[in-house]
């Protein structure tokens, strides 16, 4: 279980004193539930969020433990650096909206003929109870050939998921490479 501290002052002094020690800034917070500024172990936190099974997690907070869900996060533009992590507590029986990353399965019958696996969209915006969240999306890419691609509206339904995103966005197409 990532294990983290709360951050006692949270300027801009004190940030980047974390940032050297090694620590990554967090906020956490939730419906109903009074916000966080905690700090993370930095190689802790990418072990953890790498080998997680599912979108929520468990973290403990000044002795409190809460399930998370990586909800947005910063990064240095050059380097690629984690700076700043916004994790939301993902509370049972409480309906919310999450990102769920969608993924493409199977080898497309485009990439024979020079075509590229294109996501517009890596991530759809969901609402649904943590107990209903699905890991990922999967999309069956086999038959696509160059130029067709998926819709929203071509997911299946998912029982107990509201899909956000307008149906007509497209999620992954298969493209014409140069």
């Amino acid at each position: 279980m990532l294990e983290g501290i709360i951050r006692e002052s949270i300027g801009k002094k004190a940030v980047k004193a974390y940032r050297k020690d090694g620590y990554l800034i967090a906020n956490i917070y939730g419906k109903g539930v009074e916000n966080i500024n905690a700090a993370f172990k930095m190689n802790e936190y990418i072990r953890t969020v790498r080998n997680k099974e599912t979108l929520a997690f468990p973290v403990k907070v000044d002795g409190k433990e809460l399930n998370v869900v990586v909800q947005s996060y910063e990064s240095q533009a050059v380097t690629g650096n984690l700076l700043h992590v916004d994790l939301m507590v993902a509370q049972p029986g409480v309906e919310t909206t999450f990102n769920v990353p969608v993924v493409a399965v199977g080898e497309a019958l485009g990439l024979k003929n020079k075509g590229l696996v294109h996501a517009a969209k890596p991530r759809l915006t969901v609402k649904c109870t943590p107990e209903n969240l699905p890991n990922t999306i999967e999309i069956d890419v086999t038959e696509m050939d160059t130029g067709a691609s998926k819709l929203v509206r071509d997911l299946p339904e998912i029982p107990n998921v509201t899909i956000l995103d307008s149906d007509r966005v497209a999620l992954i197409s298969i493209i014409k490479a140069k």
